[in-house]
């Protein structure tokens, strides 16, 4: 590696380096200055990429979209045991590229807007440190040429994510998500760890090249193991980007500040599981079982999601499950073999659902932290910028012709259409009814947010300044015409680095699922219009079905199901079981034993603590004969060893 590439490793150093100053440094210093080092450090890693970029593009017969770019930088050694080698490495190819891009620009922006948005909170310089040491762990995630170091990533951002969901903890409700996100967590992560454990066990490497190249050379391996270790792996993605049955942490995340709420869980670091997965796909691809079962997850989350987000009337919990949602499109193009627009899907997902967090974050600014849609109305004019870039997202998320998820999102379903069988019109069809459902609820945000008489007579809304609105503008423009940067190419530019993908449908097919996509999208609109253009009451599905909406309200009563069946019967056990083992059997014993020593210690001492002078005259006397049988005794016992010695000679 030479030129540009060497400064590679810097793209992850520079963020920590920001989170350095910032944390031991920040309580001291300005908020000029802090916010001077925070912007820094995604802007110098945003560059450093471009300048990679356009040096390969540049460089004599380099980077045609067909060719592989794949750079493999060796940082330094790390661990060797016998025939086992890990480093630090760097791996920068065509996935990596595009991941890296999205998490540096579009981190970049949303620090932007930080500055304006937290510009008032006590721990400022807390803030960006934490979002520092983020870009910081996410940026190693995604460079990591092997699955350890990747793992070292993984673990990262679940801490910074956890620090800043629980950024204002003196709030019960913040810091109990925090927990819960760390929790829930942890449980995917040790379906990842054994995954890691099975592939040393099975190759003898965590290098993604080299375990590439071993099942290359071994094109008929489809046992059991592979599945085994692909299944392993979907639990830590289903734990990492909220995927059934591992996405309740999710929405509880919208605790944390509503910037953090755009990067973290939107546009990154939720997006680290469908990466892992396009990343292993060499694994993924043999075995279809595995794959099957990453489409059921995504598409089963997807449907599952939406209908939640029917009826949440916190405007940021609308977008969580939009969230939740939108990644299991994401992992149904995966599970259909096709990585390439699971990944387009995630960098046009990163624009409108950025643009929709930080949307959302300026209308709650204007109405003094009212973030309930049943207390909002009637901002159309009062906050015009918001409005129109806020109505960009949501065209682009509800399928609108051209707009960004236009493609990504067609590009999947025709995927899932003719990846094969029944199940895959089953997985189509599930697809196309929950983009119905996206353009139902996002409607029903627009319209209930910016439209008809104003609900809360309290709030004097007023528009954001340009620090907040300027990366909402640049957002918009991505929302709009992010689509065409990978419309045709996308598949193209990414084969070298996941395979080729799955053959479009022919002629007139593709058209027609285009058109049913679009006519899907339209009629989740038509009807949100009917019910919110003008609405009588905020909720009007409360009314049209007052069951269903209870049971949508209190989402399938999920978390009170996991509360009975798992946490407290774990807190029971705790209780109760391990309080007894613990406190009572070995901290109890111990005291008890501790005791006994001491009350036998204290009846020895207490008979010679007699009083009798002749006692102690005699406890003396004794005393002193022990004391010189042990002085003695080494001399005569020696002396008869010797005498011994001699005689047998």
């Amino acid at each position: 590696m030479n030129g540009p590439l060497l400064f590679l490793p810097l793209i992850p150093l520079v963020p920590f380096v920001g989170f350095l100053l910032n944390g031991l440094l920040g309580r001291r210093l300005p908020k000029a200055a802090v916010s001077t080092i925070a912007l820094a450090a995604p802007l110098i890693s945003f560059l450093i990429v471009l300048r990679a970029v356009f040096a390969l593009v540049n460089a004599p017969g380099s980077l045609p979209a067909t060719e592989e770019l794949a750079v493999n930088h060796h940082v330094i050694e790390w661990i060797t045991v016998g025939s086992i080698h890990i480093d630090f490495s760097l791996v920068f190819d065509q996935l990596s590229l595009v991941m890296l891009l999205v998490v540096t620009g579009v981190g970049f922006l949303i620090h932007i807007y930080s500055v304006g948005y937290m510009h008032e909170e006590k721990g400022y310089w807390r803030y960006f440190a934490y979002l520092n040491l983020f870009l910081f762990f996410m940026t190693i995630l995604v460079l990591a040429g092997n699955a350890l170091f990747m793992f070292v990533g993984w673990e990262g951002v679940g801490l910074a994510s956890y620090l800043l969901i629980g950024f204002w903890f003196q709030k019960k409700s913040a810091a109990d998500a925090g927990k819960k996100a760390f929790i829930v967590n942890r449980i995917g992560d040790f379906g990842f760890l054994i995954g890691l454990f099975l592939l040393l066990a099975n190759f003898g490497t965590l290098t993604f090249n080299e375990i590439a190249s071993k099942l290359e050379a071994s094109p008929a391996a489809t046992d059991g193991v592979l599945t085994t270790i692909a299944l392993c792996l979907l639990i830590g993605a289903t734990g990492k980007s909220a995927q059934l049955p591992l996405y309740v942490w999710l929405p509880d995340a919208m605790e944390g500040p509503t910037p953090v709420s755009a990067l973290i869980h939107a546009a990154t670091m939720v997006t680290a599981g469908v990466y892992m997965i396009a990343r292993t796909h060499f694994i993924f691809d043999r075995s279809p079982f595995a794959l099957s079962v990453v489409a059921i997850v995504g598409a089963a989350t997807a449907i599952f999601a939406a209908t939640i987000g029917l009826v949440q009337t916190d405007i940021k919990r609308v977008l969580a499950y939009s969230t939740v949602s939108q990644l299991g499109y994401m992992f149904l193009g995966c599970g259909v073999a096709a990585y390439s627009a699971a990944i387009f899907h995630l960098m046009t997902h990163a624009f409108f659902k950025a643009l929709l967090f930080l949307a959302a974050g300026s209308v709650i600014h204007a109405l003094g932290g009212e973030q309930d849609m049943r207390k909002m109305g009637g901002l159309r004019k009062k906050i015009p910028v918001t409005f129109w870039t806020m109505t960009m997202a949501v065209l682009a998320i509800s399928g609108f012709p051209f707009m960004s998820a236009f493609f990504s999102k067609d590009a999947i379903l025709a995927a899932a259409f003719t990846s094969g069988g029944n199940l895959g019109k089953v997985l189509w069809f599930v697809g196309l009814v929950t983009a119905a459902l996206t353009a139902f609820y996002m409607f029903r945000l627009w319209y209930l947010t910016f439209f008809g008489e104003s609900r809360n007579h309290d709030a004097h809304p007023h528009e954001s300044s340009w620090v907040l609105l300027g990366p909402l503008v640049i957002l918009a423009i991505l929302s709009v015409g992010g689509g065409w940067i990978g419309a045709g190419r996308f598949a193209a530019f990414l084969a070298p680095s996941l395979g080729t993908s799955p053959e479009e449908p022919a002629g007139g097919l593709k058209y027609a699922l285009m058109a049913l996509a679009v006519a899907a999208g339209a009629i989740g609109w038509y009807i949100a219009h009917r019910m919110y253009h003008r609405p009588r009451t905020a909720d009007g599905l409360a009314t049209t079905s007052p069951a269903g909406y209870s049971l949508l309200a209190n989402k399938y009563y999920v978390d009170e199901i996991y509360g009975y069946v798992f946490v407290k019967p774990l807190l029971a056990l705790s209780k109760y079981l391990l309080e007894w083992v613990v406190d009572v059997a070995i901290l109890g014993g111990i005291a008890w034993l501790l005791a006994g020593i001491a009350l036998l210690g204290g009846a020895i001492l207490q008979r010679w603590q007699s009083g009798n002078l002749r006692s102690y005259a005699a406890w003396l006397a004794l005393g002193a004969a022990v004391l010189l049988v042990f002085v003695l005794a080494p001399y005569v016992f020696g002396a008869s060893g010797i005498n011994m010695r001699w005689a047998g000679h």
